[in-house]
């Protein structure tokens, strides 16, 4: 009776570590968008670096990075933004390098966990914005040449990502096939085909699929941006490629149909004697996941279990700060701007495609945490059952990380460069700011804005 009292004691100190570090995990980031939604972005960054590791590069510090790094973009800490990114990026590999070493078993991952416990795991679409970031970071500063190396990082990254995203579809069902074959009582793919799983998968997520999708692992802001650089570089043959992939991907958006339209003008020997002015906004804030429960029994149906289910995440989509900004100079007014990429489609289409391995990792584990269920409560009685369905209830967690820094979407205007080199902004009849910009010459202006209530962010990178 001791020996079954010690191992129920175990089993019930994990699962009060597992809930209390889910709950900590929670609090931080509720801290530190409380801080970004306001505005306050050198505080949110500090909040991410007191949670970070004294160890450079520590797969664990990825999401704190992006964080960080992009709160430290906002605030115009340019070099320090680039710096932190690298680490981003230097993790990113580093995860990239393991796929493609470990087994496919370690792929899919402990059972008796749950994601939340691992390390986070970039998306494809968090590298590809972490090289766009750095890119518009030099490109901020004057150095062109480090900026030219970022934007086809982003580029290259792009190109790269679904045969990456192929190996790790792989590896994973692989993986599958080698965690069924050690827990055959736990019927993992017959679980996978249950039709009250999907039943209650549909219910709680009938909008999954209700988006329009872009091109896989493809964020038309990285493709148009780059295209915009490489006009200002000179270099109209790439510049040319790009923007007539972004006119492609981008609906009736005129300012894109006009760069398109330039830089074909310009790549077969036109001369440009005009000045423009650019205006990119960053608009509102990207999705978040939320957590929903599946609770039914799967595969292993006794009485003898006191619960089994499964936990998901799901897509929760954030406000635009304004429909629209208004651009105008003395010589231009109402210059409307338009999308020009939504981080949102953007993430819907990578989360669309991952879905079936989140919900195979989540079926998975809870199989086979039932069967762990199961012989406790033979082995060790009511009171070791109960125990294991206390752990399984704990470690039944969706994993609900991701970069919440990002935009909702972003957004394009375009005019001649105002003589006086005075824009203002203005958003339904709201005077919002004037800004500054250089005369007689091309440049972008570059806004952020969160939400209504938060201050629009600018700075001016010339061309």
């Amino acid at each position: 009776m001791k020996n079954n009292l010690r191992k129920t004691f175990i089993l019930v100190f994990c699962f009060v570590c597992v809930g209390c570090a889910s709950i900590a995990q929670k609090k931080r980031f509720e801290t530190y968008n409380n801080s970004f939604l306001v505005g306050d972005y050198l505080e949110a960054a500090s909040i991410e670096l007191e949670n970070k590791s004294n160890k450079k590069n520590n797969p664990s510090d990825l999401l704190i990075t992006l964080q960080v790094g992009a709160a430290l973009r906002y605030a115009k800490k340019y070099s320090d933004s680039t710096e932190i990114f690298d680490e981003s990026e230097a993790i990113i590999k580093k995860h990239n390098e393991e796929l493609l070493l470990k087994s496919a078993g370690s792929q899919v991952g402990s059972v008796l966990w749950n994601d939340t416990a691992m390390d986070y795991k970039a998306s494809e679409y968090d590298g590809i914005m972490v090289n766009t970031y750095k890119g518009l970071n030099f490109w901020q500063q004057g150095d062109n040449d480090l900026a030219r190396v970022e934007f086809n990082r982003a580029l290259d990254r792009q190109r790269r990502a679904k045969e990456r995203f192929a190996e790790e579809i792989a590896e994973y069902k692989k993986g599958i096939e080698e965690k069924e074959k050690k827990n055959k009582r736990a019927n993992i793919s017959a679980n996978l085909n249950n039709p009250l799983l999907h039943k209650g998968i549909e219910s709680n997520y009938s909008n999954l699929k209700d988006f329009r999708a872009y091109p896989d692992f493809i964020n038309p802001f990285t493709t148009y941006i780059s295209g915009l650089f490489f006009m200002s570089q000179g270099d109209y043959q790439k510049s040319s490629t790009l923007l007539k992939q972004s006119f492609g991907m981008v609906d009736h958006n005129e300012f894109v149909e006009n760069d398109f339209e330039l830089i074909e003008y310009l790549a077969n020997g036109g001369k440009n004697d005009k000045n423009y002015t650019w205006v990119i906004i960053e608009n509102g804030l990207g999705p978040v996941k939320e957590e929903f429960r599946v609770d039914l029994p799967i595969g292993f149906l006794t009485n003898r279990v006191k619960y089994t289910g499964i936990a998901l995440p799901k897509l929760k989509l954030r406000d635009l700060s304004y429909k629209s900004l208004n651009i105008s100079s003395n010589e231009q007014k109402g210059i409307q701007s338009s999308v020009v990429a939504s981080m949102d489609r953007v993430v819907q289409t990578e989360f669309d495609k991952r879905y079936p391995m989140i919900v195979g990792r989540a079926v998975m584990s809870a199989a086979v945490k039932t069967v762990a269920q199961y012989f406790a409560q033979d082995q060790l009685g009511s009171l070791g059952g109960l125990a294991v369905a206390a752990y399984q209830v704990a470690s039944t967690s969706a994993d609900i990380r991701m970069w919440t820094a990002l935009p909702k979407e972003f957004q394009l205007a375009k005019l001649k460069t105002p003589k006086d080199g005075v824009l203002s902004i203005s958003a339904k009849g709201d005077d919002l700011i004037d800004i500054t910009v250089p005369k007689n010459q091309s440049s972008i202006v570059y806004i952020k804005s969160l939400t209504k209530s938060s201050k629009l962010t600018y700075s001016v990178i010339s061309m």
